[in-house]
């Protein structure tokens, strides 16, 4: 080849692109200029049609007021979301929580060395440390060695001081009696020390035994290791819950009452940040921990992630429906930009009524995405309006019934998938107007005859009855599936949770339950005797499930039993107010025994506290007494929604089936619809059985969340058989495909509960497609022949083979 062909050869290799980048270029012009032109050309054709002058004002308006709803949207994702609201145990927790504190943030420190933290700068870093938590905003108290040890210092010391004063007041009043008696300056001064000799041979003794390490102070390891350990060498059982052992500490920072989830994650934030900043130390390892932790992650992890799922499952939705030829190109994009303007338009409602949304709105919110495309997809491929309104209604009505949930997150969740629902609904019917092909044929346009001979082929008969059994066994199962709600199986899979394991491990517990004891003076001698009882009664039944962390007959061992009102008096000058406002309240109404317990054991914990109600002593007349905690709330609240179980599951399948039956004019379409909600939701039910899965407070509704699917996709199916409609028969394999993406987009979500609810809901999804396959195939008309087909009404917009094969193919 001649050098001049080689020259030619590349500039034709190069010239090619260039000339097709040109056309490029000027179609990009064209489609900006059109863009521009786009608010110009609009408002000269609203001019000219005064009824889309009026439909332009209305999305401009909707617009206006959906961008500042979210503007003031809120997010709380606090631990009142996962507590059972209005229940008895719920309040006797937040009355416990505004006299105490709230449920401690949890500081560890350890250290190789035994009794290191305890000793010289160290116990004054640590000193330092407490008190800068306790200035924390948000902080009703600080619990921790090093002031506890200050303040004992400082209160003996001032018990030295007064001891000292009424020494020299005895010397005094000796010598002035002696005196005004006429005595000499040498008889007065004899008689002075007389009475010091006697006040020091009655104080003296109690003075060295209770005084054998020297001088009361932080300094002095003598006296720190006296009142912190005990002969065997360990802390003492009144301490253990700042010094777990000899090689660490723990600091108790507990937040005001009714602290919602953003100041929780500051106060945990402001923890960590003077934790990193104090000097305790070579060698110490420190933890952060306890519920306000965990749930401050949960909430910061939730938050973060929420976006990126909601992106991933906007993507893989649309991008189903953009693949799929199955209807005309300009139109793909209506389900997924109509859904995704409804759930904007949900969360501005909370903005402007000024309601937070809470940890299962943010979460869950993409399933509104997976359902709520279905609408516009079936009013485009020909469904009848009132058919598509009829099942909205009765998915909006199926997710409302989680409100009979007793946990306010659950309740949320129904109420924003409803309210979701019904605004993808009301948007999706005006698809047809939008993409300005209004001509969706109403349910009395029918196709060709179909024949009502039921087609009862063999494997539709099988399928059907290994469906029905399966569903069977999964609805007999459902009692004995367990079910956890506490807040670490939410958290499930962040580093959070290891820590708390790691605390707990430490410290012994990873929660408080609390025996409360209320009434005039709960430090009256015969309060006192019943506090020690409790105590007795429940170191001695649970003492493997119940560990005592601080109680007033633990902070007071050296009080006789028949102590007198006088001596309880004298024993409670003794203690610093810091220490004796962990069990009591400053009227002394209130005095407060806890517990350490596990969380990770909730059916142990049950057994424990339903003992521990039972075996109680009765109260002093006039007193009353209850067993609180956040352990027995969470557990209340799981009891709850085991007990429900079977009513959740139900109430959703009957209140889509009674919608259906009053919306459609078909009662048999409603049967054959809660016929295969039944099949899915037990399917379903069997599956999760068999493999042995957790139900959760989201998961245990699975009725209500298939059946809001299973009953649409049985009505659409059946309307589609009957009007001969090929089209919209094919709409229900498209939404499927569809939702499946959408929640599988869920699969990539940190958190463990997120991922589970996403496959279920992907699983519940094609269940519901198949059961109401099978029961129609069974039961209903049999699928179109070519002859019939040919027959059909036409469909709505115009669609080539080539579109026709490619919706068969991939749906």
């Amino acid at each position: 080849m001649t050098a001049g062909a080689k020259v030619t050869r590349r500039a034709a290799r190069i010239s090619g692109p260039l000339r097709r980048l040109g056309p490029a270029i000027r179609g990009a012009r064209r489609g900006a200029r059109r863009a521009i032109g786009a608010p110009a050309a609009a408002l000269r054709s609203a001019r000219r049609n005064p009824r889309r002058a009026g439909a332009v004002v209305l999305v401009v308006a909707l617009l206006v007021v959906t961008v500042g709803g979210l503007a003031r949207l809120r997010t709380d994702t606090g631990l009142g979301s996962f507590l059972p609201s209005g229940d008895p145990a719920a309040r006797q927790f937040e009355e416990l929580s505004r006299d105490f504190g709230g449920d401690p943030v949890v500081v560890l420190v350890e250290t190789d060395e035994p009794r290191a933290l305890l000793r010289g700068d160290r116990l004054e870093s640590l000193v330092r440390l407490e008190g800068t938590f306790a200035r924390l905003p948000d902080v009703a108290t600080v619990y921790g060695p090093g002031t506890l040890l200050n303040q004992i210092a400082g209160r003996t010391q001032d018990l030295l001081a007064e001891l000292s004063g009424r020494r020299d007041a005895e010397r005094v009043r000796a010598e002035r009696e002696a005196r005004d008696a006429g005595a000499s300056s040498a008889v007065a001064t004899a008689e002075a020390d007389r009475a010091a000799a006697a006040f020091d041979g009655r104080y003296a003794t109690l003075l060295a035994q209770g005084l054998p390490a020297g001088l009361p102070t932080l300094k002095n390891p003598s006296f720190v290791d006296t009142v912190v350990f005990g002969a065997s060498g360990g802390p003492r059982s009144q301490w253990r819950f700042v010094v777990p052992s000899e090689r660490s500490i723990a600091v108790l920072v507990r937040p005001r009452e009714g602290l919602d989830a953003s100041a929780a994650a500051g106060l945990v934030d402001g923890v960590r940040a003077e934790l990193a900043s104090a000097d305790l130390g070579p060698g110490t390892r420190a933890t952060v921990s306890g519920v306000p932790a965990v749930v401050a992650a949960l909430s910061d992890r939730t938050t973060a992630s929420a976006p990126v799922l909601g992106g991933l499952a906007i993507a893989a939705v649309l991008a189903c429906f953009l693949l799929v030829r199955w209807t005309r190109r300009r139109e793909r994009l209506v389900p997924v930009a109509t859904t995704v303007a409804a759930i904007a338009m949900t969360l501005a409602v909370y903005g402007w009524i000024g309601r937070p949304v809470s940890l299962g709105v943010v979460a869950f919110l993409s399933v509104v995405l997976g359902i709520g495309c279905y609408y516009p997809t079936y009013v485009l491929l020909g469904a009848s309006r009132r058919t598509v309104l009829t099942v909205a209604c009765a998915t909006a009505t199926s997710f409302g019934t989680l409100l009979l949930s007793p946990l306010p997150l659950v309740r949320d969740l129904g109420v924003t998938l409803s309210a979701g629902v019904l605004l993808a609904a009301l948007v999706g019917l005006a698809a047809p107007f939008l993409t300005g092909r209004p001509d969706v044929p109403s349910e009395s346009v029918v196709g060709a005859p179909m024949s009502t001979t039921p087609a009862r082929s063999r494997w539709a008969m099988g399928g059907l009855a290994a469906l029905i059994l399966a569903a069977g066994t999964g609805w007999a199962a459902l009692p004995a599936i367990p079910l956890r709600a506490d807040v670490d199986q939410f958290a499930a899979g962040l580093p959070a949770v290891d820590e708390a394991r790691h605390v707990e491990d430490v410290v012994g517990s990873s929660g408080e339950l609390d025996v409360v004891l209320r009434g005039p003076d709960t430090m009256s001698p015969e309060a006192l005797t019943w506090q020690r009882q409790a105590l007795e009664t429940a170191v001695t039944r649970q003492g493997d499930a119940l560990r005592p962390v601080v109680s007033p007959p633990a902070l007071l061992p050296f009080l006789g039993a028949d102590a007198t009102d006088a001596q309880i008096l004298s024993a409670l000058r003794l203690l610093p107010p810091y220490l004796t406002g962990a069990v009591l309240t400053a009227d002394r109404a209130t005095a407060v025994l806890s517990f350490g317990v596990r969380l990770e054991d909730l059916d142990r914990l049950a057994v424990a506290r339903d003992d521990l109600l039972a075996a109680l002593p009765p109260p002093p007349p006039g007193y009353e007494t209850e067993v609180t905690g956040l352990p027995v709330v969470a557990l209340r609240g799981s009891e709850l929604v085991s007990a429900d179980r079977l009513v959740a599951n139900v109430a959703g399948i009957v209140a889509a089936g009674l919608v259906l039956a009053v919306g459609l004019k078909r009662r048999v379409d409603a049967l054959v619809a809660v016929v295969s909600a039944v099949l899915a939701t037990g399917t379903g039910l069997f599956l999760v059985w068999a493999t042995g899965t957790e139900l959760t407070p989201l998961t245990v509704s699975l009725g209500s969340l298939t059946a809001a699917v299973g009953c649409e996709f049985a009505v659409v199916l059946a309307e589609a058989r009957r009007r001969g409609r090929s089209e919209l028969r094919l709409a229900v394999p498209l939404v499927t495909a569809a939702s499946v993406l959408g929640y599988a987009a869920l699969l990539a979500a940190d958190l463990q509960v997120v991922r589970q609810f996403g496959a279920q809901l992907a699983i519940a999804v094609v269940l519901s497609l198949l059961c109401s396959h099978l029961v129609l195939r069974v039961t209903g008309a049999r699928p179109m022949s070519p002859e019939m087909s040919s027959a059909a009404t036409a469909p709505t917009a115009p669609r080539s083979d080539r579109e026709r094969s490619s919706v068969a193919g991939v749906c």
